[in-house]
């Protein structure tokens, strides 16, 4: 877009509350989202984020609580009067009108002359690589291309915040990676603040600056993908971002963990002696090797080919836990029935407090 183009907005929920008849969907959330940020809201379904993105939109009004963007507060301003525009899962996109008159559509009822117009849509065409389809109709183009239709529709009115609410869900998975990159790299080139909406987490992970995760109306934690990632502060949060092996453990001694009949030795970041606590343990932290090489033995109960890693299910006492190995070529440390060894570094557990 040209210089004219506005920066990403500032988005700020304050004690957000928000209820459907007896159905409390949001309850009491503190939300900022800094200007430029492509930030993810991301949950299972029912969770509430697709009404905290409505409360953003001015689809909707909050119970409690308000919304302000740029410190401007959004209490009864109608969504055309925010400086925000909406991408929802079904693009709907006018049938009878070609590409750009569907990516102009908005710009009939601003204060744009004809020409300036043209100007606005052959950019926003240009921006989404489609510039050479401006005259098709949308029955005339993959489900791809509606999606980079629908996104020049939104940017042609140069929001300050565009509000994405499952966007790739219907595409297929090849697709949704090849969008997934475009859109990071279209985020970068416009500036603007992103709001999307996802239950997928692979998708959140890989695209987001920072994400929050929900839960029944609240949010658990926010923070960048890494962090929300290695330093889970609740078992949901490990267990709804990727795989997860969680377990009930007991602090038995100063670095001193007792887990399923075993001890191991590991960082307790002062969590007291005799605290019980939920164990993460990320798969891919744990390191199978050949039986005798350790202290730590298990029995090989599954192993699982999933194309560029192989999922492999042992048991360690009382403990089931799962790990991943690359299928690089190297032969597994034992087949199914067989003993192992496994190695665990000091910083591959993480305690979670009941």
């Amino acid at each position: 877009m040209d210089d004219g183009s506005p920066r990403g907005g500032r988005i700020e929920l304050t004690g957000v509350s928000k209820a459907f008849g007896e159905q409390e969907v949001l309850r009491d959330v503190h939300l900022t989202i800094e200007p430029g940020e492509f930030f993810s809201l991301l949950g299972p379904s029912g969770c509430g984020k697709t009404t905290t993105l409505r409360l953003i939109a001015g689809f909707e009004q909050p119970d409690a609580g308000g919304v302000a963007i740029d410190g401007a507060p959004m209490d009864g301003v109608p969504p055309e009067r925010r400086p925000v525009n909406t991408v929802f899962q079904s693009y709907a996109l006018f049938p009878h009108l070609d590409v750009a008159a569907n990516v102009g559509f908005g710009l009939r009822f601003a204060d744009v002359g004809r020409d300036e117009r043209r100007q606005r849509v052959a950019e926003a065409l240009e921006l989404v690589q489609m510039s050479g389809y401006a005259n098709r109709r949308p029955h005339q183009l993959s489900g791809g291309q509606q999606q980079r239709v629908a996104l020049a529709r939104s940017l042609v009115l140069r929001p300050k915040v565009l509000l994405r609410d499952e966007p790739l869900g219907a595409l297929d998975a090849q697709l949704r990676r090849a969008l997934q990159d475009e859109l990071r790299a279209l985020h970068r080139d416009v500036g603007i603040t992103f709001v999307y909406v996802t239950h997928d987490q692979e998708e959140a992970l890989t695209m987001s600056d920072r994400l929050a995760v929900m839960r029944g109306g609240r949010i658990e934690q926010v923070g960048d993908p890494r962090d929300v990632y290695d330093e889970p502060v609740t078992a949901f949060v490990a267990d709804f971002l990727g795989h997860a092996n969680l377990a009930k453990g007991r602090v038995v001694g100063d670095g001193v963990l007792e887990l399923g009949g075993v001890r191991l030795d590991t960082r307790t970041g002062g969590v007291p002696v005799g605290a019980r606590c939920t164990v993460l343990i990320r798969p891919e932290r744990l390191r199978l090797k050949r039986y005798g090489a350790g202290v730590l033995h298990a029995r090989v109960e599954q192993i699982v080919f999933a194309g560029p890693v192989t999922r492999v299910r042992v048991r360690m006492g009382e403990l089931e836990l799962e790990t991943v190995l690359p299928n690089d070529g190297t032969a597994l440390p034992g087949a199914v029935g067989e003993m192992v060894d496994i190695s665990l570094g000091r910083d591959a557990v993480r305690l979670l407090i009941d």
